[in-house]
């Protein structure tokens, strides 16, 4: 049986968001036991739940050192929890403070031995008849990166799209300001260089932020910076696009009609640009499943990330690292 420890206390939303998303998770997945960390007062109605008292949180900024001294902090208890040994835990999952959890999980969990850098990994939908998802890795957790991160980062994605998604040999590119092989910024062309002659991927060059949806990748490989900006801007778009097509279809009662027709549509391509979908980010490169979902997480989509942590956990993304980096 999979079991997931859960921070009830990061989301913006408060912990009736959380709750929600563990009772719809839990409807769809009887076989997965989650264990709750929070206020117990607030969790009272949680029944069947294993429950661990906190009554603390972690500040949005708070530095690595802050986040240890946070020793009552439902973040903090939920990644200890997760690193016990005798808790048997396959992962855990926070909406609380990116830069917060990034360094409990680094620090608590700990690197899997041989990475450099762990990052944070999410997918967005192909726009592509066939569907499926690229995988975008790294999404923030630095801002600096070196060619040898980026390198690993292309590793660390392919596994994760073979183990998430059965993509049995991954199309890895470096996001670039230009498909040709002089192009990108000085660290991504010595990454280039190194990923050329590296047998473990499948590296077949840059890609250009135009054509990450398309198809034509299955990794997409970048500092910290440029994915978190990519990521912003790309759920940014996809929001406007929906506000956008709403106004259009509601201007007179032409548009209207227009839109009862087309009505199945749009309701298809919004359900694959919700960000609510992929429910939060994967820290990959450390001794267990960390999942960051979003801070304004509500019930929809703290499921989601639920379901992140679960896929992850089920497929033994973790373990597959830990064997790669071995070899």
């Amino acid at each position: 049986m999979i079991k997931i420890i859960v921070d009830m206390m990061g989301s913006d939303n408060g912990s009736a968001a959380t709750k929600e998303g563990v009772r719809r998770f839990k409807k769809n997945h009887p076989d997965c036991e989650l264990v709750l960390v929070g206020k117990l007062d607030e969790l009272a109605d949680m029944e069947g739940y294993e429950k661990i008292e906190a009554n603390d949180t972690v500040g949005m900024c708070a530095g690595a050192m802050e986040v240890l001294r946070k020793k009552d902090a439902s973040m903090v208890k939920a990644v200890k929890a997760a690193a016990d040994p005798e808790m048997h835990a396959d992962g855990v999952i926070s909406a609380g403070g990116t830069g917060a959890f990034l360094s409990a999980a680094t620090l608590i969990l700990k690197k899997v031995p041989g990475v450099k850098r762990p990052c944070l990994v999410t997918a967005f939908p192909k726009l592509i008849d066939e569907g499926g998802y690229v995988t975008i890795l790294d999404c923030g957790s630095s801002n600096e990166n070196t060619p040898e991160e980026l390198q690993q980062f292309a590793f660390m994605g392919s596994v994760y799209a073979q183990a998430v998604y059965g993509i049995e040999k991954p199309v890895v590119k470096l996001v670039a300001n230009g498909t040709e092989d002089g192009k990108g910024s000085p660290v991504g062309k010595e990454a280039f260089a190194l990923l050329k002659d590296d047998p473990k991927v499948n590296f077949q060059g840059n890609v250009e932020g135009n054509q990450l949806l398309t198809g034509a990748v299955d990794v997409a490989v970048c500092d910290g910076f440029t994915g978190n900006v990519l990521l912003k801007t790309t759920e940014g778009v996809a929001k406007m696009m929906g506000k956008e097509i709403k106004k259009a279809f509601t201007r007179n009662i032409f548009s209207k009609i227009g839109y009862l027709l087309s009505k199945k549509g749009f309701a298809e391509f919004t359900t694959k640009m919700n960000p609510k979908k992929t429910g939060g980010a994967l820290l990959l490169g450390v001794n267990g499943v960390a999942v960051k979902a979003h801070g304004n997480s509500d019930g929809e989509s703290f499921e989601s990330a639920l379901n992140v942590a679960y896929k992850l956990a089920c497929n033994k993304v973790v373990e597959k690292l830990q064997e790669g980096f071995k070899e």
